[in-house]
């Protein structure tokens, strides 16, 4: 628990007792050899030994390659904190190499001195050695001088909290790195807002190595964990292999020598010690493929279709980013066809985007698609409308008539198979009880596809817009109207007006605070806008107050979750339905979270 709070410290913390701990056991390591050499050079017949040499022949190696396999961990932690290295594509090979240089002889010249300098009476060196298992070098150092087996035991204490601290760090920036991916929930990506440590995987790390350290045996936790490794670095040979012929344009700190060979060789070494290790200990391997077949069933089960929905919503994100747009027109009703395609034509028209129109027909579930197959006909009117505008434009789109169970899984299905990042459609302004339980569920699915997504309450007047308002708010979603709102502008030849309203009992500070951030949002996306600041009793009453003379509300908020939309109503919704202009509400892409953290959220003050 100690290091567990070490590592929710922070990095800098961990490789600071990190390295009080290994500059401790490195002393008393070299005081070990020391004296050990010259106790062992002293004896006339240290020779001895070490002979016969290999007397359990070359299975007895195996097993000990194997059991000490894990030595060889901490390696792997170094490519494990590569994201908190600097310059890792230098130093990470670096730090292996001077590791390996540093410590294999360390462990050779225990080795050595421990069965040369050790008094067996009549037994062989190893055979006395293995007998005293774990306090085997408390005992060899007792001869070294009075205090000497206590040294050595203050030492392997050292190096136990070494293990610990290492295990913990890495197992925990795995955990990580698997939440980020989506191979694991969510919030093991998440980190502390203060330390900016996982704490989530440090504490299920912590977990599982408790459980683990009281429910085995010692030595079939070792040769579980030892199997373990194996098969992770043969996996790791494999994944290299792999990356280089599927990826050979990305540029690698380390060129390895005798590619593939090399790795090849390592790939059968590692699998043979693993096969093994079974005449050791049938458990570790029981133990080993329980855990392999947990983690397969967690990846198959639960990670691998989050893993290629997190990957598409990358690429798509990236897309967004570059402002990459393709853009999505859901049209179903003939009255705002127009004004869709125009809030379409404006966004593509700045951003050299394609536009792409959809109709989806409903068929009922039980019932096989085609069964409203012809009814097909029935949306081309719609669609020809949509399409001589653009055409009027002189934009590239493309029509798309979807037959589905849902709509809103026609919605979904279309922006992944198009690669669609924006998404545009209508609601009603003021929609009934059983009208917010439908559109609720589109809006559910539509925010698992990464889109930025428009929705406009209302249609657009006959006389055009000519004025457009958009009221302040400080969130994500308010810098994306504040990025589409120049193309809007620019289509429609409008004004633009931003109004922030403070209720009278806002702290001035807070005001400062807020003006500050609309100017450099205003500044950040080149708006020729007037700033309108307004002091009011109630931030709704102002807001409805000053849309009267606009043409457009433009705002940035959700458009509705499921709670939201059939148990409350946001300030969001407010503005909606009791301004008289239509409203485009635009949302920006967020990760959603899950139905019952919603639950226990507390509920946000409008504001």
């Amino acid at each position: 628990m100690l290091f567990a709070y070490i590592n929710f410290r922070g990095a800098s913390e961990t490789g600071k007792i990190g390295n009080m701990v290994t500059i401790a056991k490195v002393v008393i390591l070299a005081i070990f050899i020391g004296l050990g050499m010259e106790l062992m050079l002293s004896k006339g017949d240290w020779q001895a030994s070490f002979s016969p040499f290999m007397a359990n022949g070359w299975g007895g190696v195996f097993k000990a390659m194997g059991l000490t396999f894990i030595a060889f961990q901490g390696f792997e932690v170094i490519s494990q904190s590569s994201e908190e290295i600097k310059n890792p594509r230098k130093n990470i090979p670096r730090a292996v190499f001077l590791s390996l240089a540093i410590v294999i002889p360390i462990y050779l010249l225990v080795a050595v001195v421990a069965l040369g300098s050790v008094k067996s009476g009549d037994m062989t060196a190893w055979d006395y050695l293995a007998q005293q298992k774990e306090t085997a070098l408390v005992g060899v150092a007792r001869n070294f001088f009075s205090g000497g087996g206590v040294m050595i035991l203050v030492g392997g204490l050292i190096s136990t909290m070494s293990a610990l601290n290492a295990t913990i760090y890495s197992s925990s920036r795995v955990a990580f790195a698997m939440g980020r991916d989506r191979n694991f929930p969510t919030f093991f990506s998440k980190v502390h807002p203060k330390n900016f440590t996982p704490h989530w995987g440090i504490l299920v790390s912590l977990a599982i190595i408790v459980l683990i350290a009281v429910s085995l045996p010692i030595e079939d936790v070792a040769s579980a964990a030892d199997i373990m490794f194996l098969l992770l670095f043969l996996q790791v040979n494999i994944a290299m292999i792999r990356l280089r012929k599927k990826r050979p344009d990305l540029k690698r700190g380390f060129v390895t020598p005798l590619y593939p060979w090399l790795s090849i060789v390592g790939i059968l070494m590692l699998l043979f010690l693993a096969l093994y290790m079974f005449n050791y200990s049938i458990t570790a391997w029981i133990v080993t493929g329980i855990w392999v077949c947990i983690g397969l069933s967690v990846y198959k089960g639960y990670a691998s279709h989050r893993e290629v929905e997190h990957i598409r919503k990358t690429k798509a994100l990236e897309r967004i980013e570059k402002k990459n747009y393709s853009i999505l027109v859901c049209l179903s009703n003939p009255k705002t066809v127009r004004s869709l395609t125009k809030i379409a034509i404006a966004i593509a028209k700045k951003h050299n985007a394609e536009i792409i129109l959809l109709n989806v027909i409903e068929v009922q579930e039980g019932q096989q698609l085609l069964a409203r197959l012809n009814e097909t006909a029935n949306a081309r009117p719609i669609l020809d409308e949509a399409e001589s505008l653009v055409a009027e434009a002189e934009i590239e789109a493309r029509s798309i008539i979807k037959v589905s169970h849902r709509i809103s899984l026609g919605i979904v299905d279309t922006t992944i198979e198009e690669n669609c990042n924006f998404i545009v459609l209508g609601r009603q302004k003021s929609p009934t009880f059983f009208d917010r339980v439908f559109s609720s569920f589109i809006d559910t699915v539509l925010q698992k596809s990464p889109s930025e997504v428009a929705v406009l309450h209302g249609e657009f007047p006959g006389e055009g817009i000519r004025n457009i308002l958009i009221p302040f708010g400080a969130n994500i979603h308010t810098r994306l109207a504040a990025e589409i709102a120049p193309a809007l502008a620019e289509y429609f030849n409008a004004k633009l007006r931003i109004v922030v309203v403070f209720e009278q009992d806002v702290p001035q500070y807070r005001r400062d605070e807020k003006i500050k951030q609309i100017k450099e949002i205003i500044q950040e996306n080149s708006l020729s806008a007037s700033l309108e600041i307004i002091v009011a009793k109630d931030v709704l009453a102002g807001i409805v107050r000053i849309s009267k003379d606009a043409d457009m509300v433009l705002m940035g908020g959700r458009t509705g979750d499921f709670l939201d939309l059939l148990l409350a109503k946001s300030l969001t919704q407010e503005i909606t339905e009791r301004v008289k202009c239509p409203v485009l509400w635009v949302k920006e892409y967020e990760e959603r979270e899950s139905f019952w953290a919603s639950l226990l959220k507390p509920p946000e003050k409008g504001a």
